[in-house]
C-alpha cells in the first residue's frame, strides 16, 4: 500500500471510529492524584475512556492510593491514561480542541459555551477526521495563556459569574456529561432499568375493582349511594392516570375486602365455622 493510500485508510478508519473513542480529556499539570482519579471516574461514567495527563506533579498517579480510591470503577481508565511532557504532545492527532476556562482571554481563541462546544464535537465526528480534546488546567491557576492559544476555542461552563470556579473533577464531569448528551443522547441505558414495566390490568379487572371499591366505600360510610356526587368519577380519573397493573388491582381489592368484612370473619366463613 502506498503512503497516500495508507494515509487515506487511516483517515477513514479514524472517521468511522465510535464517537466516544474520538474524544479525549486532557489534564494539564494536575497537582493532586485524587483529582486525576476522580476525573477518570467522571469520564468513565459517561462512557468515555481516553484520558491524557500533561506534566503531573505525581508521575506515578496510576498506582497512587488516593487516585485509585477516587477512580471508583475506572481504575482501567486511570492506569491507561497517557502521560505527556507538554500540551502539544497531548494534542497530537487532535483537529478540534477546547480550552476549558471560565472567561475569555485577550489574545486567546473565541469563547463558546460548553453545550455549543459539545455540538461542534458532534458535528466534527460525523464529518471530519481527527480527535476532539477538552483541555483542563491545574487546580489552582487553570490554563496558562500560551496553552489556551494552542486550542481551537475557549470553552466555558455556564455558571454563576459570582462563583464560577469548579473543582477540576467537577468540571471534567460536566464536560463529559454534555459530550454524552451530544454524541449519544440523554436516554437512560436499559441496563439501569432491569425491572420491566408491567402492563396495565385488563378492562374487566379494572371494572370489577371499581365495583368492589364502591361497595367498600359504602360500607365505610364514606360514599352515600343516594348522593354519590362525583366521587367514583374522580377515583376513576385518579386511577386512569396511575394505570394499575394486575398486582396493584389485587391490592386495592384486598383493601376493599378488608373494609367490607374483617379478615377473621371471612376466614371463619370460608372454613365453614
Amino acid at each position: 500500500m502506498t503512503a497516500p493510500a495508507a494515509a487515506c485508510r487511516e483517515r477513514d478508519d479514524r472517521l468511522n471510529a465510535p464517537a466516544v473513542d474520538r474524544i479525549r480529556f486532557v489534564l494539564v499539570e494536575p497537582s493532586h492524584p485524587g483529582n486525576i482519579g476522580a476525573a477518570a471516574r467522571a469520564i468513565r461514567t459517561m462512557g468515555f475512556r481516553r484520558l491524557a495527563v500533561v506534566a503531573p506533579r505525581e508521575p506515578g498517579f496510576g498506582s497512587h492510593d488516593e487516585a485509585l480510591a477516587f477512580a471508583t470503577h475506572a481504575a482501567d481508565v486511570l492506569q491507561a491514561a497517557s502521560v505527556h511532557e507538554t500540551l502539544p504532545q497531548a494534542l497530537e492527532g487532535v483537529r478540534l480542541s477546547f480550552a476549558m476556562t471560565g472567561y475569555a482571554r485577550e489574545f486567546g481563541p473565541p469563547l463558546v459555551d460548553l453545550r455549543a462546544a459539545a455540538g461542534r464535537a458532534r458535528a466534527h465526528v460525523g464529518s471530519e477526521p481527527g480527535d476532539i480534546a477538552f483541555v483542563f488546567g491545574a487546580e489552582r491557576n487553570g490554563l496558562a495563556n500560551e496553552d489556551i492559544e494552542r486550542c481551537s476555542a475557549c470553552c466555558a461552563i455556564a455558571a454563576d459569574a459570582q462563583a464560577a470556579s469548579l473543582n477540576l473533577a467537577q468540571a471534567v464531569q460536566v464536560a463529559a456529561y454534555e459530550c454524552r448528551l451530544a454524541l449519544v443522547g440523554g436516554a437512560i441505558d436499559p441496563q439501569l432499568t432491569p425491572f420491566g414495566q408491567e402492563p396495565p390490568a385488563s378492562h374487566d379487572r379494572i371494572e370489577g375493582m371499581f365495583v368492589h371499591l364502591e361497595q367498600a366505600l359504602v360500607a365505610l360510610g364514606y360514599l352515600d349511594p343516594a348522593q354519590p356526587k362525583r366521587l367514583m368519577s374522580r377515583l376513576r380519573r385518579l386511577l386512569a392516570r396511575a394505570q394499575p397493573n394486575d398486582a396493584e388491582i389485587d391490592i386495592l381489592r384486598g383493601i376493599a375486602a378488608a373494609i367490607i368484612e374483617r379478615r377473621d370473619e371471612r376466614t371463619g366463613r370460608k372454613s365453614g365455622r
